[in-house]
Formats: C-alpha cells, sequence, structure tokens
C-alpha cells in the first residue's frame, strides 16, 4: 500500500516538473513573440515618421523632404499660401526584377512617360531616380496596386494658393522643391522655411477684401479700354502699410510655368515709367516749401513755351495767367515748368532724393524696378521733370511720395509686414504741416473743379490728381501711346488712405469722347474703388459741408494775413 503511494506520489512531482517546463518554455516564446511584436511596431513607427527607408548610394541619401514651408497670411489672417501633403514616386533600380516590365505597367497610369529615358535611368545601377513627382491621391492608389518592386513614395508638401491669381505677383510663387522663385515666397524663403517661424506663419499688410475690389474695378479698365495692362497700389498713408497692389496681366502661381513673361512682370514695383501730371503735386509742394512760391503767385501761361528745339505745351489751354492753385488743378505744363526754374535744379533734385526717387527703394519683393533719369540734369530736364517727363519712376515709389505730401509731410517707407509697424511721425521730415495742409486743398479742389472729377465719391472728401504721359519711343514721343493715372487720397479733412491706379496704353471711347487721359480712364476706376473699400475700412460718409475743412481761399487769407 504504501509502495504505491510513493510510487504515486513520484508520478506526481515528475508531472509537476514537466508541466514548470512547459510553461517555462512557452513563457520564454510569449516573450519572444513580444519583443518581435515590439521591435516591428517601433520599427514601423519609425519608417512612418521618416516617410519610407533611407537608401544611400554613392552620392549621398534620398532627398527626403525636410523642410516645410510657413504659411502666409493677410492681415486679417486669411491664408494666402499654404502646404498640401503630396507623394512623389521613386525607384531603387538596383531592387527593380523588369525595368521593361515596370515601365509597361507605369505607362497605364503615366501615359506622358518618356520610356525610353526612364529605361535607362532604371538600368544605371544608381540607388535612387525619381520617376514622378506630385502624385495624386488616384495615381498614387493605382501604382501601388501594380505592386512592382523596387519602387516607393516619398511624402512631400505642394504649396497651394487659395486666392489662385489675386495675389500673384506679391506673393509670387515656389520651384517643384519647395523653394521661392519670386515675390514674398522669395524675399521671405529663409523665413518662411525657418524652424521657429514655421507655426505661426508670415502675417502680410495685404487684405484679401482690399485686393479685390482694386484687380476687380482694374480688370474692367483694362477691358474697357483694350489697354496693355494696369497697375495699382492701396497704402495707408500713416503707417506705408500696403493693403493692396496689383499688376495686370496676372498669372496663376499654382501653375507658374503656363505664365508668360509679360504676365509675371510686377508693373506695380517693378516697372518704371513717365507718370506724368502727378509729380506736379511734388513740384508745388516743394516750389511752396522752399518759398518760390505762395499760393497767390501764377504765371503766364497764355502760350507755349519753346525751349531751343522744345515746345512745352498744355493739355487743357486755359491761355491766360494762372494763379498756383489754377496751375494745379487745370495741369498746366507751361505753368509747372517755370515754376520749377525758380524752385532750381539744385532743390528738385534735392526734394527728390529726398522722398527716394532718384534711388531703387527698399520694399520686401525682389522685383523692384531701378527708377531712370538723366545723367547730366540740363535746364529742359528740370522743367520736364515737374509735369513727370524724362524721369521714369514705380508707382509704389509715386505712392510713397505722394503719401508724404499729404500725412504732414513725413516719407513713411512702403512695407508688406504686417509685425514691424512704421507711424508717420517717425519718418524723415520733408514737407511741413503747413505745406501738406496746402496740398490736401490743392487736391480736394482737383477733384471738385479739376481734371479729376470722375473721382468725386459723395460723403468721402477724395482729393487727387491726373496724370498723362506720353510713352518714350525710339527716337520721339508716342502720341497715341500714353500711361493714364490718376491718385486719390481719403478722407482729405483727415487723410488715411491713398489709391493709385496706371493705365497702360488704353485706346479712348465713344463714352470718353475718344479720350484716354487720366481723368478719363483712370479717375472713374479710383473712385469706384474708394466707394467699394471706405465701408470696409471704417470710413464714414460725412457731409461734404462738414466745418472745420479747410479750404484753398481760406489758405491763401491765411497767408496774407502774415
Amino acid at each position: 500500500m504504501r509502495s504505491g503511494q510513493a510510487q504515486s506520489n513520484r508520478m506526481n512531482v515528475q508531472t509537476s516538473a514537466a508541466m514548470e517546463i512547459v510553461r517555462n518554455r512557452l513563457m520564454v516564446a510569449v516573450f519572444l513573440f513580444l519583443g518581435i511584436f515590439v521591435l516591428l511596431s517601433a520599427r514601423m513607427v519609425a519608417l512612418g515618421i521618416s516617410g519610407g527607408e533611407r537608401v544611400e548610394d554613392g552620392l549621398g541619401a534620398i532627398p527626403f523632404y525636410e523642410a516645410a514651408r510657413a504659411d502666409i497670411l493677410d492681415v486679417n489672417g486669411t491664408v494666402l499660401a499654404t502646404n498640401l501633403e503630396i507623394y512623389s514616386l521613386y525607384a531603387d533600380p538596383t531592387r527593380v526584377l523588369n525595368a521593361l516590365e515596370a515601365i509597361s505597367k507605369l505607362s497605364l497610369v503615366f501615359p506622358d512617360l518618356n520610356e525610353p529615358q526612364l529605361l535607362a535611368r532604371l538600368t544605371s545601377g544608381k540607388r535612387f531616380v525619381w520617376i514622378k513627382r506630385k502624385l495624386t491621391p488616384n495615381q498614387k492608389w493605382q501604382v501601388n496596386a501594380l505592386g512592382i518592386p523596387g519602387f516607393f513614395f516619398q511624402t512631400e508638401e505642394e504649396r497651394v494658393y487659395p486666392q489662385g491669381s489675386l495675389f500673384s505677383h506679391v506673393i509670387g510663387f515656389v520651384d517643384v522643391d519647395g523653394k521661392g522663385l519670386g515675390g514674398v515666397e522669395r524675399y521671405f524663403n529663409s523665413t518662411l522655411t525657418d524652424e521657429v517661424g514655421r507655426d505661426e506663419g508670415l502675417r502680410l499688410t495685404l487684405d484679401t477684401r482690399i485686393q479685390h475690389a482694386l484687380r476687380d474695378e482694374m480688370a474692367k479698365a483694362v477691358e474697357k479700354f483694350q489697354a496693355k495692362g494696369s497697375a495699382g497700389v492701396i497704402m495707408d498713408i500713416k503707417t506705408g502699410a500696403v493693403l493692396a497692389m496689383v499688376s495686370l496681366p496676372d498669372f496663376d502661381p499654382n501653375h507658374p510655368g503656363d505664365a508668360l513673361p509679360d504676365q509675371k512682370f510686377n508693373r506695380a514695383s517693378q516697372g518704371v515709367y513717365e507718370l506724368g501730371s502727378i509729380f506736379k503735386i511734388l513740384t508745388v509742394a516743394t516750389a511752396l516749401e522752399t518759398g518760390a512760391v505762395t499760393l497767390k503767385d501764377g504765371y503766364d501761361a497764355t502760350y507755349p513755351l519753346r525751349i531751343a528745339s522744345f515746345t512745352i505745351r498744355d493739355d487743357h489751354p486755359q491761355k491766360r495767367y494762372l494763379t498756383v492753385p489754377e496751375i494745379f488743378i487745370f495741369s498746366s505744363n507751361i505753368g509747372a515748368a517755370q515754376m520749377a526754374l525758380d524752385i532750381g535744379k539744385e532743390n528738385q533734385q534735392d526734394f527728390f532724393r529726398k522722398l527716394g526717387l532718384l534711388q531703387r527703394p527698399y520694399f520686401e519683393l525682389s522685383e523692384v524696378g531701378q527708377p531712370l533719369y538723366p545723367t547730366y540734369w540740363r535746364e529742359i530736364n528740370t522743367m520736364t521733370a515737374a509735369y513727370g517727363h524724362g524721369i521714369a519712376i514705380s508707382p509704389l515709389q509715386m505712392a510713397s511720395a505722394i503719401a508724404a505730401t499729404v500725412n504732414g509731410g513725413h516719407l513713411i517707407p512702403a512695407t508688406l509686414s504686417a509685425d514691424n509697424p512704421v507711424f508717420y511721425d517717425a519718418g524723415e521730415q520733408v514737407f511741413s504741416a503747413e505745406v501738406s495742409e496746402k496740398m490736401r486743398a490743392l487736391m480736394r479742389l482737383t477733384v471738385t473743379e479739376g481734371t479729376g472729377k470722375q473721382a468725386n465719391v459723395p460723403g468721402y472728401l477724395v482729393g487727387g490728381k491726373t496724370g498723362t504721359a506720353e510713352k518714350a519711343g525710339v527716337g520721339a514721343y508716342q502720341e497715341h501711346a500714353l500711361m493714364s493715372s490718376f491718385v486719390g487720397v481719403f478722407p482729405m479733412d483727415a487723410p488715411k488712405y491713398l489709391v493709385l491706379i496706371v493705365v497702360d496704353e488704353p485706346i479712348g471711347t465713344k463714352d470718353t469722347y475718344n479720350f484716354a487721359g487720366g481723368g478719363w480712364v483712370a479717375a472713374p476706376s479710383v473712385g469706384r474703388v474708394i466707394a467699394r473699400i471706405a465701408p470696409l475700412l471704417g470710413v464714414k460718409p460725412i457731409s461734404q459741408e462738414v466745418n472745420g475743412y479747410q479750404d484753398v481761399a481760406f489758405l491763401i487769407d491765411k497767408e496774407a494775413a502774415r
């Protein structure tokens, strides 16, 4: 009995030992499987983060897309440029089993493949070759479905411009690798790819609402007058902030390769033009500042001026003696030329220099034009520059100079950066506050009684000046090839905003009695822009009879009382 019990106990011990061995083996197997699973999971996470296996060749690693670009935003946070995740197809030729078969299959997805070229690349022995960049989701799925060994996807980012052509010249575009090639994209390339600034984005002074209104009215003018193009700028005259900048024709930055050179040319900041009588704003302001004239003075404009082989005429001849205000509101070239002689060559050039018109201006774009003017400044150059002939500047430069004339006399550089505001009293004082007040009155008078009547907008006290210049040709000016412009500022009792539109080679219509000057072509467009943007900018309409606005008669009496 005891012998049987002992034998039974030995069997139980042996069974327990065997079970312990089995359990230990199972635990080892479980831990091995867990370890393998953890390693595989970690590897999958690593591959997911890196975007693919890194393949080395003699020339280095696969060109992974490492630096995303920051968003570009308007002043209200509207996205002007951003990134979308896309995929590009590449191959490791050493892993491609059958190049001809692979090419045959890929051509079903990409009919435009250059098969001989691709065959040469897949049999080159390299470890990396691009096959196709920027695949659509459907193309990626189709390639995956082919199951061809040796082909892989690289995660990249495509730069997209949600506003299309609206900001094309200012924002610019990037190349296939995401490098800025124009506009803000090029100028701020390092900032946009900087790791610190990518999360916040680059905020500009541009306002999408204002930009749309300006472009829309400019496009209508180009179409109506069959013009070659147009340039426009809207600026805050107290800070230099550019709220809108348009150049027509424009292009779609999502497809920059489809654009012609003329479409990519920025007429607003890169183009330099003789802008005509808009320069009379600067001439009269300089004459008043230097004491060459007062508002009570004037010049005989009865006959054209003849200087050597040159003849200076008026487009709107009054054929009589004109006071300084009349010279301005009737846009007399004869009067302005005589005024310039009294100012003197040195004073004229000095004020042009102070206003930034004799050098390439600083601005946050690479596409900024260099002004053109005579190397040797003769007496005739002094006279013609007074009414905007013989000196070529960009519309952007002109906008800044006129802003300084009406904002109290402070030159504030134009800017696109919303994060670095500059206030007008920090700029160089070019004109006195008194001269600036007089110029505002003269510009208002030009709109109510002079050549700029079609820019008048009831309730907003618009002031401005027309400009019409014949374009220079081979050996002579082209009588029927005009640059027609108008600059408007509002409200003139407390000026805040400036709108400048230049139209290139407009053709007069029946409605304009075949005239194509600035007063007929650009002034109405500026008026319509102001009517559209004033409510958006919070400028409330007021009565034209509001007290407190200084008119020219009051200022003349004020001068006489001294």
